[in-house]
């Protein structure tokens, strides 16, 4: 998929030619070197793969600080461009799960609340997600309180550098179309970090993602003020 991208042969890239908005494609934590790829598709790369977090933490806490530094570096480049709007997406296996376990974290919410079939997974995969989720927050316990190390925890390289990206943006004064759940998860967080930052970013459409739906019975349980985003 990402040589997909490079190539110009995918949906998203259909959609920005006919909308006339340029595809930055980053492999931030692609389970893959990606040889022959060109180098600033790499350079901000944090590490190959996640951690599988109902055994494990995702990321290190200096894997984090490196993702959220790397969002926010090129949505900064991006800015300094001359870009008046900013549009993150994804491309990842599995990534409505940690997305739902942010989400899940940020809004205080249990596991069945929050997960959906994703990519379409039968009734004994929406099981499995949901047990999954329940086993990585209980593993996590209080820590997600804080939203960094919510991303630690919960998130991805990728989770972790959408945050960073968002919560620059943000400081910019740039508006960022949101592409689906995990921007949102993302969105939730950065909100949590900084408040007043989801002022600037807006849905792109409504995901049938129980997580991205949302029914406003919840806050975000606890936000870091004045945390820096790199």
């Amino acid at each position: 998929m990402v040589r997909t991208f490079l190539t110009g042969r995918a949906g998203v890239s259909a959609l920005a030619r006919a909308h006339g908005v340029r595809v930055r494609v980053l492999d931030i934590g692609v389970d893959d070197d990606l040889e022959g790829v060109p180098a600033e598709v790499t350079a901000h790369k944090v590490r190959r793969g996640s951690g599988a977090i109902h055994l494990e933490d995702a990321l290190t806490p200096e894997e984090t600080a490196r993702a959220l530094r790397a969002g926010a570096e090129v949505a900064r480049e991006e800015v300094a461009a001359g870009a008046q709007l900013l549009i993150s997406g994804d491309m990842g296996i599995g990534n409505t799960t940690p997305s739902a376990a942010l989400v899940a974290a940020g809004l205080g919410l249990p596991a069945s609340e929050v997960v959906g079939r994703g990519t379409g997974v039968d009734d004994d995969g929406l099981r499995r997600k949901v047990e999954v989720l329940d086993a990585a927050l209980a593993r996590a316990g209080s820590r997600t309180d804080d939203p960094v190390d919510t991303l630690t925890a919960l998130g991805s390289a990728d989770l972790a550098a959408t945050t960073g990206y968002l919560l620059a943006a943000a400081e910019s004064g740039v508006p960022v179309l949101l592409d689906g759940l995990i921007s949102v998860a993302c969105a939730l967080t950065a909100e949590r970090v900084a408040p007043g930052s989801s002022a600037w970013f807006a849905a792109g459409h409504r995901s049938t993602e129980p997580a991205q739906l949302g029914r406003g019975r919840r806050r975000p349980r606890r936000t870091q003020r004045g945390r820096p985003a790199a």
